[in-house]
């Protein structure tokens, strides 16, 4: 695809990795393109970054059509970059876009521009541990009309980040709050889709948390209200004797990548590993008795984050003493160590960007 380069006159100074926190400075450029129905997905091009316009009317602002992925891309120890498993991510947008009606991007089509757009923001990778370059695609609907119908016009757009850790804490546990009201998604919605009307519903329950002093919402199904479902930015895990159970993808969950990675590195290591209904009764079960030896999100942003502390109606659970697990930390250590190159990705995940 003819990609049209335009470079800022005036470049950003780096931060430093010390204050790289997640999602707070952005690089120098950005990439663009539009879509039509007569001329499809045209005019792609990497400017300088910075606002732009939009129609008052359009169809993002008023009806919420707007989709989105999250992936990093990884400093090497020879210098290089990669990214980790990106084909999944472009696989996930376009589910998504077919939920909501966008239109799709050719997988090569979107790998050569996501590709062509980190390749020239590569030098904004950091170096210093534990830090990467956060990518953000997005795309959203266009149509400058109030009517709501079939989307018509929209943009794809990527920008780039530099991030640390996603949580002030690190790698250390965090408390995670049960949210008993409010529901994130049901079967039959949008919850398998990664739209930014899914987060928008979680405000409401993510502020009562942090009244509270919690991480993040941990999300029972919508239907039942007792099956646990999702942690706000991640998929969860708990190992409960000497089986890991991950709730099972019903449709109203997010079919994590990090989630579908750290599986398919338990099953490698020998775990058990259940995708299956897991009851929030189940879990106080397994904690009362002494059965649940870990739990842990995963997620792009904190790649494998442990739970030190569960809250459930006011009712206060400790997971492993509220320290790392060994089985949580091995996963932490296998997925960042190929995400960084440090060790060898023996499932072909990395993708070698420049």
């Amino acid at each position: 695809m003819n990609i049209r380069i335009e470079k800022t006159a005036t470049p950003k100074t780096k931060p430093e990795a010390s204050a790289l926190g997640f999602g707070k400075y952005f690089t120098d450029h950005m990439f663009i393109m539009d879509y039509d129905p007569e001329n499809g997905w045209h005019d792609a091009r990497i400017v300088p970054f910075g606002s732009f316009e939009i129609h008052p009317a359009s169809t993002v602002l008023h009806y919420g059509a707007e989709i989105f992925e999250g992936l990093k891309a990884y400093r090497r120890p020879d210098g290089k970059v990669q990214m980790f498993r990106p084909i999944e991510n472009i696989r996930r947008m376009n589910d998504s876009a077919e939920r909501l009606c966008l239109p799709q991007i050719p997988e090569d089509i979107a790998m050569e521009v996501l590709t062509a757009f980190v390749a020239h923001e590569a030098d904004w990778t950091p170096s210093a541990p534990g830090t990467s370059l956060y990518l953000r695609p997005f795309m959203f609907g266009n149509d400058e009309t109030l009517g709501l119908h079939t989307i018509q016009n929209a943009r794809y757009m990527i920008i780039a980040s530099p991030v640390g850790s996603y949580y002030k804490e690190g790698i250390n546990p965090v408390r995670i709050m049960i949210e008993s009201e409010d529901v994130r998604a049901v079967k039959g919605g949008t919850g398998y889709a990664k739209c930014g009307g899914n987060y928008a519903a979680s405000n409401r329950a993510g502020m009562k948390a942090e009244q509270k002093g919690y991480s993040q919402v941990l999300w029972l199904d919508g239907v039942h209200r007792k099956y646990i479902e999702e942690v706000g930015a991640m998929n969860v895990m708990f190992m409960i004797d000497d089986e890991i159970v991950t709730p099972a993808l019903t449709g109203s969950i997010l079919p994590g990548i990090t989630r579908k990675s750290c599986i398919e590195v338990l099953k490698n290591k020998g775990y058990k590993v259940s995708e299956r209904l897991l009851s929030v009764d189940e879990l106080g079960e397994a904690l009362a008795q002494g059965k649940l030896k870990e739990a842990w999100g995963c997620g792009t942003a904190a790649v494998v984050s442990p739970i030190g502390e569960l809250c459930y109606k006011d009712q206060v659970y400790k997971i492993n003493d509220g320290k790392i697990g060994d089985v949580t930390q091995s996963l932490y250590d296998t997925l960042t160590g190929i995400q960084w190159g440090k060790i060898e990705d023996t499932y072909g995940w990395t993708y070698l960007v420049k």
